[in-house]
């Protein structure tokens, strides 16, 4: 099939075949990764993260042993992005004033009323 004999593709020629395809393969220094559900966070310290951007299509790959903990809880201590002591990223704030067209406080007040929630805050708001 693919390279001839036992060993597969060997990584420079994948690479080679990626980029030949237009995919961009990138290696992200990550220091953590939070994927929080409904039910609980699961955080990975010190976890490899790939992405490959093919064609704009992102996708993003974790490898690393992650630790279950309390739904809400993860990262909650020092968030980054924010400058009020709020949990509420700057990034979050601006998106949902841009879109519902109000002030930065008003948005803020919407977000933390709605416990973050991007979609139920601008819809509160227009």
């Amino acid at each position: 099939m693919f390279g001839g004999g036992g060993g597969g593709l060997n990584p420079r020629k994948m690479e080679q075949m990626m980029e030949q395809m237009g995919i961009d393969v990138e290696d992200i220094d990550a220091e953590e990764v939070i994927i929080r559900t409904g039910e609980y966070d699961l955080v990975f310290d010190d976890a490899e993260v790939t992405k490959m951007d093919a064609r704009g299509q992102e996708t993003y790959q974790i490898i690393g042993s992650p630790e279950e903990v309390e739904a809400g809880s993860a990262g909650s201590a020092d968030d980054a992005g924010t400058d009020d002591g709020s949990a509420i990223p700057d990034e979050d704030v601006d998106l949902v004033a841009t879109r519902a067209g109000v002030s930065e406080d008003e948005a803020r007040e919407a977000l933390d009323a709605n416990d973050g929630d991007l979609a139920a805050a601008v819809e509160d708001l227009e």
